[in-house]
């Protein structure tokens, strides 16, 4: 995997060779090369392996997902704050199925860092409130219960907020 910063010197370097080839009357060249520079840049706002573990945790495949985030070996320097956010996401939503206290530092992180999307804050959200209630914290899980409120615009987490809800009543 290559630093951040390594893609950026890689679409610098193609540019100049783009610009080199116009000078040289080889506009064809030229363009196809200023083409090419999306996909460093492109590469540098989205993590190659994030989209892959993504990919993979769509087809419900926990161990394809960590396969593909344990290529990211420093995160803090090989990827963006946002992508950091979303490395912590990932690992919090698989270890959610096993280790709960994992998950909870792996989602506050995130949180912290910053997710792009208001559904994954809200799936974020919602699962450090299970946490909470399983914990017995339930103030702390009804203020992440109207936090999730407020990010949910398309009511896909309505159930989810019933439920938790319906829990709340039994602490």
């Amino acid at each position: 995997m290559l630093n951040k910063n390594i893609k950026l010197i890689i679409a610098g370097l193609i540019v100049i060779a783009s610009i080199w080839q116009f000078t040289e009357n080889n506009i064809g060249n030229g363009i196809f090369l200023l083409l090419l520079t999306i996909i460093p840049v492109f590469l540098y706002y989205r993590n190659e392996f994030i989209l892959l573990a993504f990919l993979k945790l769509r087809k419900q495949d926990f161990e394809g997902a960590q396969k593909w985030l344990s290529y990211i070996k420093n995160p803090s320097s090989a990827l963006v704050k946002k992508q950091e956010g979303y490395f912590n996401y990932l690992h919090g939503i698989m270890l959610s199925q096993t280790n709960i206290n994992q998950s909870e530092k792996y989602f506050k992180k995130a949180i912290e860092l910053g997710l792009s999307m208001d559904m994954d804050l809200a799936v974020a959200k919602l699962n450090l409130a299970g946490i909470a209630l399983s914990r017995r914290r339930k103030l702390e899980a009804t203020n992440l219960i109207s936090e999730v409120k407020k990010l949910d615009k398309q009511n896909m987490l309505k159930e989810q907020i019933t439920m938790m809800k319906e829990q709340m009543k039994k602490i």
